[in-house]
């Protein structure tokens, strides 16, 4: 393969709903640019871009794909990103690589997209016979009618037929306006001539796409190939290389151009696993040159990497290559310790590291394990490396549950992921809801006592304590009948306080034994009277007791203060605590009417909207217990087009059924234990 200069590159991402022809586009391309000889289809599993087999089974892409193509002596890398939203983070870390996305979208999208973006969203052909027979389109630019009569190849180049030229003068003469305004020079020109040339015209596009200010439209048919050609030229005469790009900063400043003139600066925007070849890093080069078996530099780590092979890839196909330039997007393997976001960089740019991609946060959780608990640590191994490959998979054992926390995308995302689980690591796993981290309190004063007292032979086991519970709160004061000697205040690690102090007098308990019975009360905390759940905000007074002078050991008066603590707490008006989370939900207007029926079926309370064109966005505060699934039904609810950001905002009181509720389910659970 040739070394391509930064000038002769293009960076294209392929966005857009599944099953709206991405692939099936990026097959086109690679046909057209003579890189393979046959067409494959999504039907009969043998694209480029779909060869893993998960996605070869489901006839959709699970995963990003890099590829390139080569037309007009240019190469146009190639990202193949997924279709559905549970896979965003594919999809963002190649939007972070790329220099413009592709987004395949349908007409009646189209005129939604004008309507949110107005005129930035501009016409540059349309068709002249949709529908089945579709093989014609009005350039605009060019002000010729192009048609494609055997679907792939260059297209017929005929004059616009009459019936077409008024509306093709209209929209060609508004095209020429926002191309004018991309530049003082071209509109000065526009208002001299009133018109531009095609090559001024593109100029225009081209600034307008650099800047953002322009996004334009082109027809085709993917399925057929009609257009392909066409979306190809445009990509390299009127859209941007990386050296018309923005210059990239990195964290410390320093800026880089997509200059072979720049420090060596690679960053690391994906990883996978390929058979026979281990992990593979693509990454963008942002400056300099990159040469086979070159060492960088990891700035987060300060270790030195050699990139051993540098490879490009179309699909699970690969070549060597000894050497890229500025801005082409390549591959490694073999690195020691390469991970997402991060930088590779020469010793003239040791310390630049470029910002991290803001993946997406999971909206979908779920408790999961092993079924043969002697697999519970290969089943955290795959989860790491779940993660390693995609961010937007996190999981944990959650010490409060005690349960392994699987976070992702969506249950679709999920269902992928089991999928590996079965198909390729064949571990068999059970999945069960996640419990949810209650916390207990008290509304009340009460006092209890509790005397722990054992004899088995020889020295036994005696403490006895007096305690009173309080609950805690800002400004709270101390009960004039007890005498306050010593007080402790503890921030509990889950939230909330323990205010711990001993007010015994006379020495009726000795003080080595008051860490005893704050390690009892520590115990109780960590699992609450009412349900096991943390319990905190509580003020716990030491008043009385009994001591032996024999058996009173450190044993005795742990389980004393922890036996008094729990009849205190029950008599204090316990209460259970619930998270509450901020909860913002998109979605188009027309259908908010059955977004806020279901949230109102979930005790959410709403505390505003927001209007943006056609879409609504409810704010409300709802209990995490209550959104179980939620990305499932609300994908149900808007077809796909509902999104929501779940924050956590703080604990409240569980209402008195739920409370019940929750209080009985504790004791029948207790029962199958015993």
């Amino acid at each position: 393969m040739k070394e391509f200069q930064t000038k002769d590159i293009r960076n294209v991402a392929l966005i857009g709903a599944a099953k709206s022809g991405k692939t099936t586009l990026a097959e086109n391309m690679l046909f057209e640019g003579k890189l393979i000889n046959r067409k494959g289809s999504t039907d009969e599993k043998n694209t480029v871009s779909d060869y893993r087999p998960i996605e070869m089974e489901r006839q959709i892409s699970v995963n990003a794909s890099m590829l390139y193509t080569i037309y007009n002596d240019k190469k146009i890398n190639i990202l193949d990103t997924p279709g559905f939203s549970d896979f965003s983070g594919d999809i963002v870390s190649c939007l972070y690589a790329a220099d413009m996305a592709v987004c395949t979208v349908n007409d009646n999208t189209i005129r939604e997209l004008k309507e949110y973006f107005g005129d930035k969203v501009t016409p540059i052909q349309y068709p002249v016979n949709a529908g089945e027979d579709f093989n014609a389109v009005i350039d605009l630019i060019m002000m010729k009618m192009l048609v494609f009569k055997n679907g792939n190849g260059a297209p017929e180049i005929q004059d616009i037929p009459a019936a077409e030229m008024a509306k093709a003068e209209e929209l060609h003469n508004n095209l020429i306006e926002h191309a004018a305004e991309g530049e003082e020079a071209l509109m000065e020109k526009f208002f001299e001539e009133m018109t531009l040339s095609e090559e001024d015209m593109e100029r225009g596009i081209h600034l307008g796409i650099v800047n953002r200010e322009m996004f334009p439209v082109i027809c085709g048919a993917a399925k057929r190939g009609v257009g392909v050609t066409r979306l190809m030229e445009f990509l390299i005469n009127a859209c941007p290389s990386p050296a018309d790009m923005p210059a990239i900063k990195a964290k410390n400043g320093q800026e880089f151009h997509n200059s072979n003139d720049d420090p060596t600066a690679l960053f690391i925007f994906k990883v996978t696993t390929e058979q026979n070849l281990g992990d593979v890093a693509w990454m963008r080069v942002y400056g300099g040159t990159v040469s086979k078996s070159q060492d960088l530099i990891n700035p987060r780590s300060g270790n030195k990497e050699r990139l051993s092979q540098l490879l490009v890839f179309r699909g699970k196909n690969r070549e060597e290559v000894e050497k890229v330039n500025a801005g082409d997007i390549i591959c490694t393997i073999k690195l020691k310790d390469g991970r997402i976001g991060d930088s590779l960089v020469d010793a003239k740019a040791a310390e630049a590291t470029f910002e991290e991609i803001p993946f997406p946060t999971p909206i979908f959780s779920i408790a999961v394990k092993a079924v043969n608990s002697q697999e519970d640590e290969k089943l955290g191994s795959i989860l790491n490396d779940m993660h390693k490959t995609d961010p937007t998979v996190i999981s944990g054992m959650s010490r409060e549950l005690r349960q392994n926390i699987l976070q992702c995308q969506g249950e679709y995302h999920f269902n992928t992921l089991k999928w590996y689980f079965d198909n390729v690591y064949k571990l068999a796993i059970e999945t069960t809801a996640p419990k949810i981290p209650y916390r207990e309190t008290i509304t009340k004063s009460a006092s209890a006592s509790y005397r722990h007292k054992k004899q088995s032979g020889g020295s036994g086991q005696f403490g006895e304590v007096h305690m009173q519970l309080a609950p805690y709160f800002e400004g709270y004061t101390d009960p004039s009948e007890l005498q306050v000697r010593d007080k402790q205040e503890y921030e509990l690690p889950w939230g909330g306080k323990l205010i711990f102090a001993n007010c015994v007098v006379g020495g009726a308990i000795d003080a080595r034994f008051m860490p005893a019975i704050l390690k009892g009360v520590n115990e109780r905390l960590e699992q609450g009277p009412l349900t096991g759940s943390y319990a905190r905000d509580i003020i716990c007074y030491i008043y009385d007791g009994k001591m032996h002078p024999v058996d009173s050991n450190e044993m005795a008066f742990k389980i004393a203060g922890r036996m008094a603590f729990s009849a205190a707490f029950k008599n204090a008006g316990p209460k259970i605590m619930e998270p509450i989370y901020d909860l913002d939900v998109r979605m188009p207007a027309d259908l908010m009417g059955s977004v806020m029926t279901d949230l109102q079926g979930r005790r959410a309370i709403v505390m505003g909207m927001d209007s943006d064109h056609n879409y609504q966005t409810i704010h409300a505060k709802v209990p995490l217990a209550e959104m179980d699934r939620y990305s499932t039904t609300l994908s149900s609810l808007t077809s796909g087009r509902g999104t929501f950001t779940m924050k956590y905002a703080e604990y409240q009181q569980v209402p008195t059924d739920v409370q019940n509720r929750l209080l009985k389910e504790y004791e029948e659970s207790q029962k199958e234990e015993e």
